[in-house]
C-alpha cells in the first residue's frame, strides 16, 4: 500500500494542532476572520480621522489668509484714504468703520482657531486610542510606531513631538499665538481711533490702544488655556503611558 493512501493518523497529545486559515491567533479566542474585520474596521476609522483633521487644518488656514489679507488690504486703504482727505473731515469715521469691521473678522477668526486647535488635540488622541487597539490585534508592531499608543496627556505630546520634548515654544510658534498678536494690534489701533474721534489726546489714545490691545491678547490666551483644560478634566483616558498618572490639570 502506497504512502498517499495510507490512513492520516490522529495527532497526539503532545503534538500542536495544524494551523488554519480560522484558528484563533495566539492568545486569543477569536479567529482570524474576526481579527481581521476589527482591524479593517479601526483603519477606516483612523483614516476618517485623518480626513477629519485635514479638512480642519485647510478649513482655519484659509480663514487665516483671509483675515491677514483684510487686514494688510485695510491698513493700505486707511493710508490712501488718508492721503485722499488729508487725514481731516470724513477720514476718522472711514477709519473707525475699518478698524471696527477688522476687529469683529478677526474675533470670529480668533474663536475659530481656538476651536480648530482643540479638534486637532481630539483628533491626535483619538489616534492614539486607535494605536493601542492596533497594538492590541498585533503586539510585535509597538515598536514600530512613533507616535504614541497611549490616549493620556503624556501621549498626545509624544505624538505632537516625535524625537524631543518641545515646551513653549509650540504656544509661541502656533497660528493661535499669531492671531493672538494681529488681533491685540487690531482692537488697540480701533481703540485708540475712538479716543482721537472723540477729542481726546494723542497720549490717552495711545495708552488706551495699548491697554485694549493687552486686554485683548491676555483675555484669548486665558479662554484658550481654560478651554484646554476643561477638554482634559472631562475626558478619561484608555491606557495611559507607563510612570505617569491621568491627567488632571485641575
Amino acid at each position: 500500500m502506497s504512502e498517499r493512501s495510507l490512513p492520516e493518523q490522529p495527532p497526539t497529545a503532545g503534538d500542536p494542532l495544524p494551523e488554519t486559515e480560522t484558528e484563533a491567533a495566539p492568545g486569543s479566542n477569536e479567529t482570524d476572520a474576526a481579527l481581521a474585520r476589527r482591524a479593517q474596521i479601526l483603519a477606516t476609522e483612523h483614516w476618517g480621522l485623518l480626513a477629519a483633521r485635514s479638512t480642519a487644518q485647510s478649513e482655519v488656514l484659509t480663514r487665516i489668509t483671509i483675515f491677514l489679507t483684510l487686514v494688510s488690504a485695510g491698513l493700505v486703504t486707511i493710508g490712501l484714504l488718508g492721503q485722499a482727505s488729508e487725514f481731516r473731515g470724513w477720514f476718522g469715521g472711514a477709519s473707525i468703520a475699518i478698524l471696527g469691521f477688522l476687529t469683529l473678522i478677526g474675533f470670529m477668526t480668533q474663536t475659530r482657531v481656538m476651536n480648530v486647535s482643540e479638534e486637532d488635540m481630539m483628533y491626535v488622541v483619538a489616534m492614539n486610542r486607535l494605536r493601542g487597539a492596533y497594538v492590541d490585534l498585533d503586539p510585535s508592531v509597538r515598536d514600530v510606531f512613533l507616535a504614541s499608543t497611549y490616549d493620556d496627556f503624556d501621549g498626545m505630546k509624544v505624538t505632537y513631538s516625535f524625537l524631543r520634548r518641545r515646551g513653549a515654544s509650540i504656544l509661541i510658534g502656533s497660528s493661535a499665538m499669531l492671531l493672538i498678536v494681529v488681533n491685540a494690534c487690531v482692537i488697540g489701533l480701533f481703540a485708540g481711533s475712538m479716543i482721537i474721534a472723540g477729542g481726546g489726546a494723542f497720549e490717552w489714545a495711545v495708552a488706551v490702544g495699548i491697554g485694549v490691545g493687552l486686554l485683548d491678547g491676555v483675555g484669548f490666551a486665558t479662554y484658550g488655556g481654560i478651554g484646554f483644560r476643561s477638554a482634559w478634566n472631562h475626558y478619561t483616558p484608555r491606557r495611559t503611558t507607563p510612570g505617569t498618572e491621568a491627567a488632571s490639570l485641575r
